[in-house]
């Protein structure tokens, strides 16, 4: 009441820095006994100057929902003091209740409807008890849910923020891969090829040895030894094919190792969209799998990129730390929205931050707005999902 006035608002203030303050223990005690974990939300601001405090603490959001869970929790805490007390008591009265009245009323009683019917009463009271109890703590865990942790706008700057540092520390990572790979693989493959040409190049430019007659002046009587093993000009022939063939594997190693570092760069399949790339990343996995596809639109390059490196590592770990013998893709694209599904037969137990890659997945999807999900029971199957939007 005092709050229309000047006089009431360090009033409000107050209730809403105690409402917040409060909210640390609730939080607490719902993760403790209803295992309901409840992230924290972000401090308090602390301006210069009494007005700037009391002007924050009344427009902080967090303070107020707060201050909303502590006035639900008031009826909330009433249904469930009459649910542990109440009716636990009542059914024992109701089971008791012939001996009750024999014992109240003297002389002899006959068995009437009540007795008859409170016993089975009783005990109906007694098994809604777990059922009453069960919907109390989803309650209280809902609203503990909704009200005493950070606001959805908060929570969304946090995740934003999360993965604006994240992104670029996965970006530098990547580039240290790269320029390793580059430097300890195709540039000592070059290196060597390099080598190997040198070599081939001082065997031509060596002509014929000193002393060595050509092919054509060989005595009559059959080509000397080394006639057989030079050609023109006395070069060594079978050493020439040799470093000619080294080099050729040297080239095609080199090859093979610039695609695999240029696919991990960008795919050149993703030129053609999802619908094209897919399939053929699909036709590489050892384990077999379905592919369904519904992309009704085409996402931005960027969300193409995440999907088709999410998709790769997702049957990576389906052949690598799944165990299963057959896999399922789904892929759609419309409204907006990008989904997308794995479905194996392994032996399930996948879990986020559990060794497979997919914390770092869910952080590189996080950097595009996306989500990562799933559900993995002990022995299976595993469905893992991820959601993006088509356009950033």
């Amino acid at each position: 009441m005092l709050s229309l006035t000047v006089l009431g608002l360090p009033f409000v203030v107050a209730a809403l820095l105690g409402a917040r303050g409060l909210g640390g223990p609730h939080r607490w005690l719902v993760g403790r006994l209803l295992g309901e974990t409840v992230p924290a939300p972000p401090p308090l601001p602390r301006p210069s100057g009494v007005f700037a405090r009391g002007r924050v603490a009344l427009t902080d959001p967090v303070a107020w929902r707060t201050l909303l869970y502590l006035l639900l929790r008031l009826p909330l805490g009433v249904f469930g003091f009459l649910a542990v007390v109440a009716l636990p008591l009542g059914s024992v009265w109701l089971v008791g209740f012939p001996l009750w009245a024999r014992m109240m009323e003297p002389g002899p009683r006959s068995i009437g409807l009540l007795d008859l019917v409170s016993v089975p009463a009783g005990l109906a009271v007694l098994a809604v008890v777990p059922a009453a109890l069960r919907i109390l703590s989803g309650t209280n865990r809902t609203l503990a849910r909704a009200l005493l942790g950070p606001a959805r706008s908060q929570e969304r700057v946090r995740q934003l923020e999360h993965a604006r540092a994240t992104l670029p520390a996965e970006s530098t990572d990547r580039l240290r891969r790269l320029e390793r790979d580059l430097h300890d693989g195709t540039q000592a493959q070059l290196v060597a090829l390099a080598i190997t040409l040198s070599l081939a190049d001082d065997v031509l430019a060596a002509g014929p040895p000193v002393g060595h007659a050509p092919v054509g002046d060989a005595p009559a009587g059959g080509a000397p030894a080394e006639a057989r093993s030079t050609g023109p000009g006395g070069l060594d022939l079978g050493r020439l094919r040799t470093l000619v063939g080294r080099a050729r594997e040297r080239t095609d190693a080199t090859i093979t190792g610039l695609r695999r570092l240029t696919r991990g760069i960008h795919p050149v399949a993703l030129d053609g969209g999802l619908a094209e790339a897919l399939p053929g990343l699909t036709a590489t996995s050892p384990v077999p799998v379905e592919v369904r596809l519904d992309l009704r639109e085409r996402p931005d390059h960027k969300i193409e990129r995440a999907v088709y490196f999410c998709v790769a590592e997702l049957l990576t770990n389906v052949a690598k730390h799944g165990g299963a013998r057959s896999a399922e893709l789904s892929v759609s694209a419309a409204d907006g929205r990008v989904r997308l599904t794995v479905r194996d037969d392994g032996h399930g137990g996948a879990a986020i931050g559990a060794g497979t890659g997919l914390a770092g997945l869910a952080e590189r999807l996080a950097a595009v707005d996306g989500l990562l999900w799933v559900d993995s029971p002990p022995g299976g199957p595993t469905l893992v999902g991820a959601e993006l939007p088509s356009r950033l």
